[in-house]
């Protein structure tokens, strides 16, 4: 695949990821608590109590100064320790709201840094989370790790819990890149955690890469890809650093060395990461994710199997999420819900005897209809009119006439087509799929985007 360098300054803006529709700046606090898990358990008992689960273990080694995820520095077993206290008493009211007798399909672990546990934690986890739900026969369970924990106990106690996927946190290769960001991880760990992880039985390592972070270059980033691609990871995920010191104020740090790339030579990065992973082999999934062409993500991209939540592209994606730990995301058909934001509140709340939900949204029916709509873009790249309109009950060209006459210019430009009652995304519009999306979201103001969203590219 080759990048237009042009089309990439062109449509560089600042708009939503869409991990959901509506997104979370969207999200209430004043929808009571309860009205949310109503709705939520309505929706799960509708899809027969099958769900998908997410636990977000906070804590790291040490703060990565580039970092955006919420975090907790580790300050000692202990607090992990306490940490699952408050979950165990969260997973039991939970259950509580939703119903007894919930299927698990898919578990995925994220931070943070979920190998910052002990052995022992990960074992009492994976017990707590065994009680409480019944696990489907082939649940896919994933967890993300950070190289530098990746020991042969940890990933053990990951694998006797059943996972069969990890995602490795590389970021870069090159030292000078790894010094300024504080995330000291030489090539050598990562190459010891892969051999380890398929040693251990995991049928798919992924990794987590990004451009833009201070001393990239084209030289050294050309050196990352090479190593990367000699380790072979099954997908890839290839983030724009977002530069946001105003929502994580370690971000500021990494001003003072003065090495960002410019915005010109940042998006070359981005252009020199498609060209050479496609080249290799790898199908641009879309949204920075890259996979090999027999990777499940390609293979549900074709057969239209594919679609997309707050934890990426998936297979089950459709299934309510049930999320676990601070800050994490609940959702379900009609309803979003997020818990607190903090340790201390998120640990109050279940002190108290009470969920750590703080906002969330009850969808409409059209924010459900945009919702498949946006879904539809960018999963199967392309929109049926006819079936749309038959499942939404109306004629969807006509209904949706101001949005896809948003869409000429863009077609214009060679990112989608219309072909009679279909709108498809051609392979260079897959890197600018956000922008086609942003066309059908209603709550999206240009004008204010620049503060709250990162850039498409």
């Amino acid at each position: 695949m080759n990048v237009d360098f042009d089309l990439v300054k062109k449509y560089n803006v600042p708009g939503p990821r869409y991990t959901s529709y509506p997104t979370a700046l969207q999200f209430r606090a004043d929808i009571p608590a309860d009205e949310l898990l109503r709705v939520m358990r309505e929706d799960v008992a509708a899809g027969g109590n099958a769900v998908s689960v997410y636990v977000h273990i906070p804590f790291c080694r040490a703060l990565c100064w580039y970092c955006g995820c919420t975090n907790v520095p580790a300050t000692g077993p202990e607090a992990a320790d306490r940490y699952l206290d408050a979950l165990e008493k969260e997973i039991a009211l939970r259950r509580k709201a939703l119903g007894e007798n919930l299927l698990l399909r898919q578990l995925h672990f994220g931070g943070g840094t979920p190998s910052a546990l002990t052995p022992a934690q990960i074992d009492r986890l994976a017990a707590m989370l065994r009680e409480a739900f019944s696990f489907a026969e082939d649940a896919e369970i994933s967890v993300e790790i950070d190289p530098r924990t990746a020991s042969p106990d940890v990933v053990d106690a990951f694998r006797r819990l059943g996972c069969s996927r990890a995602s490795l946190g590389v970021q870069d290769l090159d030292e000078k890149v790894q010094l300024a960001i504080r995330r000291v991880q030489p090539e050598k760990t990562v190459r010891d955690a892969v051999a380890l992880l398929r040693e251990r039985g995991f049928r798919s390592v992924n990794f987590d890469l990004i451009y833009g972070l201070p001393h990239q270059t084209a030289e050294s980033c050309s050196r990352t890809i090479d190593a990367v691609l000699a380790l072979s990871p099954d997908r890839l995920s290839v983030f724009s650093y977002a530069h946001v010191p105003w929502i994580k104020p370690q971000q500021k740090l990494l001003e003072k060395t003065g090495a960002f790339p410019s915005p010109d030579e940042k998006l070359g990065l981005f252009k020199l990461f498609t060209e050479r992973l496609t080249r290799a082999g790898y199908v641009c999934i879309g949204m920075d994710h890259f996979a090999k062409a027999d990777d499940e993500l390609a293979r549900a991209q074709r057969e239209r199997r594919l679609q997309r939540n707050f934890e990426g592209y998936s297979t089950h994606a459709g299934l309510p999420i049930v999320g676990l730990g601070m800050s994490s995301i609940s959702q379900s058909a009609r309803s979003f819900s997020q818990n607190e934001k903090t340790l201390e509140t998120y640990e109050a709340a279940l002190a108290a005897g009470t969920l750590p939900v703080v906002k969330g949204l009850i969808l409409s029916e059209e924010d459900c209809r945009r919702r498949e709509i946006i879904m539809r873009v960018m999963c199967d790249l392309e929109l049926d009119f006819d079936a749309l309109g038959k499942k939404f009950g109306c004629a969807f060209a006509e209904k949706y006439a101001p949005e896809l006459e948003k869409l000429k210019p863009l077609a214009a430009d060679g990112l989608v087509e219309f072909r009679g009652n279909s709108l498809r995304v051609t392979p260079t519009g897959r890197l600018f799929i956000r922008n086609i999306a942003m066309a059908f979201d209603t709550y999206f103001s240009p004008s204010a985007a620049g503060t709250r969203h990162s850039r498409t590219v």
